[in-house]
């Protein structure tokens, strides 16, 4: 398969299929054009010899600084160069490939003013399957000057491309290095919310809970799209379960992290949804300065790399997943605990010993959870100096660092959820339940083929990294849902 960039149309899934399949990319025909005409602006300024920046002058403070004619080219390799102050460790893989993407799909709109050539040595290194070193720290967003650096450096030394002017501002002058790490973490954010539907009705199964909760009315009464869809979901979920029967739940009214499911998981629907819209706005945007104005037949001054609807954005995930993952713990914990859920303590296969079982697992959820809920505290509106560059550079976004923790919140969430199916599964093993819902059967029965019950005398799994690695892939997702009822599509009631 083939994602043609054209700057228009990349979606979430397309960049993810770049970065983490075996698709391959192609520029569109109609965006080499564009980057042609503009190209010919950028060549009609020079040829003008007028003041514009990072072309014909300096960059930051130094920007009323005329740059000779000759020291033009030259300055574009020492402007990546002089930019590579990124620090920590090397981004994923994955992530790289989709800044390439990224990158090139922005070019691909026709504002960056390069020419076709820098376009295609970048899609050329992405479909060999080169991935440059690029480190994770030390941007704050207004263009992620220090991994773009790197990443340019790296496709430099590979290719023995030389830049012409322009080029070196336009490959480190990009929020190219956020938006991917972003878009990919996104994709994960839903995955994750799918997961925890299933886990939280078996959470319901193995909790014996009242579905009374689950009733049309959350819906009919409080019409937000997410609460709809999840509705839907454990509906299908739990359908054929026993638990629909009236008499059958063991309370009146459970704890509010199993009754306020719809709720909590609606919430953070509508919120990915949101976000979503934004991301895929932000992939198929030009965010660099300066910007070429072809009917004008000039270059402005621009900050379209402030993205602040972006890590705002980002920011609003993950304080929308941190009530679902601690609410997840919250379950979790009651399950193993005997006045909440009238098993064993621990969720032991034998009453009245002094065997942990499970129980410890509560303590591990906890420590996740915890984590989660520090990682959701927004960072789109810290401001670190506005000192640097003369006064002149005073704002951040940091949007880079709302993208990782965003990456961090569904790595947690993975494991957390992981934890939630183990002891779930094992709740509904000794409440001996019958009659599941088809859908959680289903993932029932993938857990156990996974992980074992955890008998008398035996000691838990010690190593969960086979059902983490499940629930990251996406195994209990939505598999056992039908489409119509996926986060996205309408549903009927």
């Amino acid at each position: 398969m083939t994602v043609v960039l054209d700057g228009a149309s990349l979606t979430i899934e397309d960049l993810a299929a770049l970065a983490r399949g075996s698709e391959v990319a192609a520029i569109a025909p109609s965006a080499r054009d564009r980057m042609d005409r503009a190209r010919a602006v950028v060549e009609e300024v020079l040829e003008r010899d007028e003041s514009v920046y990072g072309l014909t002058t300096g960059v930051g403070e130094r920007k009323s600084v005329r740059l000779g004619e000759a020291h033009r080219r030259p300055f574009n390799t020492l402007l990546v160069r002089s930019h590579q102050v990124a620090q920590g460790p090397l981004a994923p893989p994955e992530v790289v490939r989709a800044v390439m993407a990224c990158l090139v799909n922005s070019y691909a709109k026709g504002f960056a003013g390069v020419r076709p050539a820098l376009a295609e040595m970048v899609v050329g290194a992405l479909n060999e399957g080169f991935v440059p070193e690029v480190r994770t720290m030390g941007s704050v967003g207004q263009a992620d000057l220090g991994p773009m650096a790197d990443l340019a450096e790296g496709l430099l030394r590979h290719t023995g491309f030389e830049l012409q002017e322009n080029e070196g501002l336009a490959l480190v002058n990009s929020n190219a290095f956020s938006t991917a790490w972003g878009a990919l973490a996104h994709l994960d954010a839903e995955r994750l919310l799918d997961t925890a539907d299933v886990a939280a009705a078996l959470d319901l199964e193995g909790f014996a809970a009242n579905l009374d909760a689950l009733h049309q009315v959350v819906a009919d009464a409080r019409p937000y799209a997410g609460i709809r869809v999840t509705l839907a979901r454990l509906h299908e979920l739990l359908r054929s379960s026993a638990l629909w029967k009236q008499g059958t739940a063991r309370n009146l009214q459970d704890p509010l992290t199993f009754r306020c499911i719809p709720q909590i998981h609606g919430a953070a629907r509508d919120a990915l949804a949101y976000a979503r819209g934004v991301i895929e706005t932000e992939l198929n945007s030009a965010q660099g300065n300066p910007a070429v104005v072809e009917s004008e037949r000039r270059m402005v001054s621009v900050a379209n790399f402030e993205i602040l609807p972006f890590a705002a954005a980002l920011d609003f995930e993950r304080i929308a997943l941190a009530p679902v993952l601690t609410s997840a713990m919250e379950r979790t914990v009651k399950l193993l605990q005997r006045p909440s859920s009238g098993l064993a303590p621990g969720l032991a296969a034998a009453s009245n010993t002094g065997e942990d079982a499970l129980a410890e697992f509560a303590v591990a959820a906890q420590a996740l959870a915890i984590e989660a809920r520090l990682l959701a505290q927004p960072v789109s509106y810290e401001l670190a100096s506005t000192s640097a560059a003369d006064g002149i550079e005073d704002r951040t976004t940091m949007a880079p660092l709302s993208a990782r923790r965003l990456s961090e919140t569904t790595e947690l969430g993975a494991r957390l959820i992981a934890i939630e199916l183990l002891v779930a599964a094992q709740a509904i093993d000794l409440r001996a339940v019958e009659h599941q819902g088809d859908g959680t059967k289903a993932a029932y029965r993938l857990v156990r083929s996974i992980v074992p019950f955890t008998g008398s005398g035996e000691a838990p799994p010690h190593d969960l990294e086979p059902l983490v690695d499940a629930v990251r892939a996406g195994a209990f997702a939505g598999a056992h849902v039908p489409d119509r009822a996926r986060p996205g599509r309408s549903t009927s009631g």
